[in-house]
Formats: C-alpha cells, sequence, structure tokens
C-alpha cells in the first residue's frame, strides 16, 4: 500500500536521512526504531507531507504523494503530545476534526461513537479530559486518529509522557486497538520493548539508514550488525578470529569457541546469547567460559549472573539457579546461542 523509496533528508547542512526505503502492506504495523536523532520523526512527517524530502517518492498504491496536501493524504496522526483542548470534554475532542471536515451531525455522532468504542472509552463521551488519567487521555487523542478513517496511522512516540508500567499495560491495548481496526499503521518509538509489543515488523534505524529490517522475533535473536546488538541490549560481545581449516571454530580471549554460524574468514565478533547458558560440567569441553562472579540478580523467573572474564570481558548471563559473588564459574554455551556479526 504504501512505499518509502530512497528518501534523502539533511538538517544544517547534516545528513539525516540517506536514502531510506521500506513498503508497508495492508493492516500490517512498522515500528522506525533507533536513538534519538536517527530520523525517525522526521520520515514520519515527510510521509505525512508536512516535511519535503531533497530527494526520493512517497507513493500510496502506486501514486506518488509529492504534490498531494497534508489534508488530501487522508493519514491519521498522533503525537507524544495529545494536544487535547482542556475546555471541550472526551466526544467533542474526538469530533473536533470531523466538523472542521463538515460531516454531518449524525454522521459525526456516529463516528466518535465508533472510535470511543475501539478504544473502551464509550462510557466517558461526556466527561471532561481534565479530569481523566494519563492513560484514559493518550485512547481519547486515539479516538481521534480513528475518527476520520484514515487509510494510514502514524503515532509518534505516543506513549513516551507516560511511566514504564504504564506504557506496557497501553501497548499491548495498542497493539490489539490496531489490529481491529485493520488500519496499516507506522509507528515511531525509541524503545524496543513497546516496539516489540506492537510492531508486526520492525525498521530499525541507525546514522539515518535502515540498519536491519524484520519481524521483532528475527531482529532480536538475529541481529545484523554490532551496532543492532548493542541497541536490543545484547552486549555479550566477543573478539575472536576464525581458525584456519576449522570452519565453526574461532578463537576468542575465552579460548577457542565453536560457534552455530558460518564463521567468516579472519576477524569478527561474536555474540554470546545469554539465555541461552548453563552450568558446565567439571572437566574441560568445547565451549565452556570461565570467570568470576562479580553479581548475582533476581529478576524474575531467571537469575542474571556477571561474570568478569579472561581478557577484560565482562559477560552477563541468565541463569536457573544464582551464584556467589566471588566464586568462580564455569557456564557452558551450546553453538547455536554462538553468533557471527559484522
Amino acid at each position: 500500500m504504501l512505499e518509502i523509496r530512497d528518501i534523502w533528508k539533511s538538517y544544517e547542512g547534516q545528513p539525516l536521512l540517506n536514502g531510506v526505503s521500506f513498503h508497508l502492506e495492508a493492516g500490517e504495523t512498522i515500528c522506525l526504531l533507533g536513538r534519538s536523532g536517527s530520523g525517525k520523526s522526521t520520515l514520519l512527517r515527510i510521509i505525512a507531507g508536512l516535511e519535503t524530502a531533497e530527494r526520493g517518492q512517497v507513493l500510496w498504491q502506486g501514486e506518488d504523494l509529492s504534490g498531494v496536501p497534508v489534508h488530501l493524504r487522508q493519514f491519521g496522526l498522533m503525537f507524544q503530545d495529545y494536544a487535547l483542548f482542556p475546555h471541550r470534554n472526551v466526544a467533542e475532542n474526538v469530533g473536533f476534526g470531523l466538523r472542521m471536515q463538515g460531516l454531518s451531525k449524525p454522521e459525526i455522532a456516529l463516528r466518535v461513537a465508533e472510535a470511543l468504542e475501539q478504544v473502551n472509552l464509550s462510557a466517558f463521551a461526556k466527561r471532561r479530559v481534565t479530569d481523566l488519567s494519563g492513560g484514559e487521555q493518550q485512547r481519547v487523542a486515539l479516538a481521534r486518529a480513528l475518527a476520520p478513517r484514515p487509510r494510514l496511522l502514524m503515532l509518534d512516540e505516543p506513549l513516551g509522557a507516560l511511566d514504564r508500567a504504564l506504557r506496557e499495560q497501553l501497548s499491548d491495548e495498542l497493539r490489539c486497538v490496531l489490529h481491529a481496526s485493520g488500519i496499516p499503521a507506522i509507528y515511531v518509538t525509541h524503545d524496543q520493548e513497546e516496539a516489540f509489543a506492537i510492531a508486526d515488523r520492525l525498521v530499525l534505524l541507525h546514522d539515518g539508514r535502515i540498519e536491519q529490517e524484520g519481524s521483532p522475533a528475527a531482529i532480536y535473536t538475529r541481529p545484523a550488525s554490532v551496532w543492532a546488538a548493542r541497541f536490543l541490549g545484547l552486549d555479550n560481545l566477543v573478539p575472536g578470529e576464525a581458525l584456519p581449516g576449522s570452519p565453526a571454530m574461532v578463537q576468542t580471549p575465552l579460548g577457542v569457541l565453536r560457534a552455530g554460524c558460518g564463521v567468516p574468514a579472519g576477524k569478527f565478533t561474536l555474540l554470546l546469547r545469554p539465555a541461552s547458558a548453563a552450568l558446565a560440567p567439571g572437566g574441560e569441553g568445547w565451549n565452556r567460559i570461565e570467570g568470576r562472579v562479580v553479581d548475582s540478580v533476581f529478576r524474575g523467573e531467571r537469575i542474571r549472573v556477571e561474570l568478569a572474564c579472561a581478557g577484560g570481558l565482562t559477560l552477563r548471563f541468565d541463569l536457573d539457579e544464582p551464584l556467589t559473588a566471588g566464586e568462580t564459574a564455569a557456564l557452558y554455551l551450546p553453538p547455536e546461542a554462538i553468533l557471527c556479526l559484522d
């Protein structure tokens, strides 16, 4: 439905977006995920028509939108600042844009009721928005974006002003609303947990380029680069060098490790997945990682253990049982838990 083709944009003489291209299918939710300054919001504004790209195209079902003004694109927008009218009640806020479109009162009432039902606020229609919680105000803003029945919904950090617990709750609700509406959506965030909860597909932006694209599960289990791994909180990164004549064996500061990936020639970086470790049996063996326990912290179902290892490396693993700080521990990692990164 939507195609972003080779978008370029600079800000104050510095490149911000460098040839970004992706597509959005019917009913799909894509998250643009990246650090602040990576170009996420600028790209969203270009799609909306609020900014102009220096090069590239935004196409909707094959039609170039470069000459189409914002109000004719029929795209819904929702930002972190909900911009609700404090002197109007919930229904009046949701119906404001519909009145600007000149719709009849019966049609406005129908669409407002429909939108409030979608976000589970039907009983709040006459309530003043100043009497609502932050989460309820977020739902009002979402209902206002849904009421015009947009052909594309764009959300820029809509949960950013809320605390962590409320963000987790509302991200699940938001995913359900987006899927139930059937409206394709582009969601901008810097929070990977939020993106994982909402997205059908992630577009990971770094320095104005797409670093990686795919499902949340695919990106988390197979990050494409060292930067992607670090951004996702996977920082068990170990330098390695392929051993000649041994296609799966890598020399590292931890010793020789057998990797579960196609080992490239020369030097590269290994990612050791933290959730796949287990206490190693006694004696020697492949993929045995030894270190001094720095910390052991209960984290719900598992224990996060921090090891100080050879080569000045500090590695973290999730185990089923705690270890004692100061003791020496040996862990085992299966080859499939050791990935090769560019």
